[in-house]
């Protein structure tokens, strides 16, 4: 087993990454915990439910399970009150621990209710796609969507533990798991040029899931985002290049609807566009924009974006998190590992989208 430890002021807590660690829950239970509630979906829940069941149940405490509608349609309000409705109707205390088994939009979802149920309780994320186990599982943030943007409401709220079983990995669809390589190989532009470059010579191994690779991937990724989030753990700077790739990819999911795309597949897409900006706007070698568009088909993702019409393309990515006084500020890249914030001219943006949609 690896662990990497996050180091935050919201909390540290280890991410601990192997095969098995499915039937090892109980020991990411806090022992004062009077109670489990099991946070998943019937797809999930068909898979490891009961293993994930019977783990918790070692501990000696009530678990509770359950079940979400699945899908990133599902990831609002109506979903989030299943839970609460759950926690409140079985008379859980704020003593309880909430354990979210699933992907992102689990994660974040049981995340977001754990950080306002009775004003906080604990929990503890179980990633079960490849996506989540790399990204969103790691750093705290919890969020739902909202018909106009994308997790606009959350909170920044940490886990108890995270815990990566690559078994899981097996029973991912071939799209699931190119979905989880485009934010893997997000880290190699944004941070480590030498990542990237293993994930250009590894492409097929990843997407094969090859144990060895796979692991690495999920380890350097996650050593990656745990160095950001301990040094912003709010997202006031450094934190937003681990955005590179999403304003376009958000625009993407908001535009064609929640769940036509799987979040990973805009994500990769937006990193194409995002490479694109670069080169016009920051200096961005030409040769390596041409090497990012390479690198995200060979994964297997999208590499020519919807073509939802300049002006809505433009009104959906002001709806951004990065948004600042009405001005988007865009993660770009001076260089391979290197990324940078700054505002663009629409008529930049424009022109990227001209030659990256269709």
């Amino acid at each position: 087993m690896n662990v990497v430890e996050v180091d935050t002021p919201g909390g540290r807590y280890p991410i601990n990454i192997g095969p098995g660690r499915m039937d090892a829950l109980d020991q990411s239970i806090p022992a004062d915990a009077t109670a489990i509630a099991l946070v998943t979906n019937p797809t999930v829940a068909a898979l490891y439910g009961e293993r994930a069941e019977a783990a918790l149940a070692r501990t000696g405490k009530r678990v509770l399970r359950i079940e979400l509608p699945d899908g990133e349609a599902h990831k609002g309000w109506e979903s989030l009150n299943l839970i609460f409705d759950a926690l409140l109707g079985n008379r859980l205390d704020r003593r309880c621990v909430l354990v979210a088994l699933g992907g992102g939009v689990i994660g974040d979802m049981t995340g977001f209710a754990a950080a306002v149920y009775m004003r906080g309780v604990r929990f503890v994320q179980v990633p079960t796609t490849l996506l989540a186990q790399v990204d969103s599982s790691v750093g705290g943030k919890t969020a739902i969507n909202h018909p106009l943007g994308k997790n606009m409401i959350g909170a920044f709220y940490q886990p108890q533990a995270v815990e990566i079983d690559t078994d899981v990995l097996a029973t991912l669809p071939p799209r699931e798991v190119s979905a989880g390589l485009a934010e893997v190989v997000k880290y190699g532009l944004i941070l480590d040029a030498d990542f990237w470059a293993w994930c250009e010579d590894n492409a097929a191994r990843l997407r094969q899931l090859d144990p060895q690779a796979i692991a690495y991937a999920i380890r350097r990724s996650c050593e990656l985002k745990a160095q950001v989030v301990g040094k912003d753990e709010r997202e006031s700077g450094l934190r937003a290049i681990l955005n590179l790739g999403h304003t376009f990819g958000h625009a993407i999911e908001a535009g064609l609807g929640y769940g036509e795309w799987l979040h990973g597949e805009a994500v990769g897409c937006g990193l194409v566009q995002a490479a694109e900006l670069s080169a016009d706007v920051a200096d961005f070698p030409a040769a390596d924009a041409a090497r990012v568009r390479a690198l995200v088909q060979a994964i297997g993702c999208p590499v020519t974006a919807p073509d939802l019409g300049a002006d809505r393309w433009l009104a959906l990515m002001q709806v951004d998190k990065k948004t600042e006084g009405g001005q988007i500020r865009y993660v770009l890249m001076n260089r391979i590992g290197q990324a940078v914030t700054q505002p663009v001219p629409d008529a930049a943006v424009r022109a990227v989208l001209a030659r990256t949609t269709g």
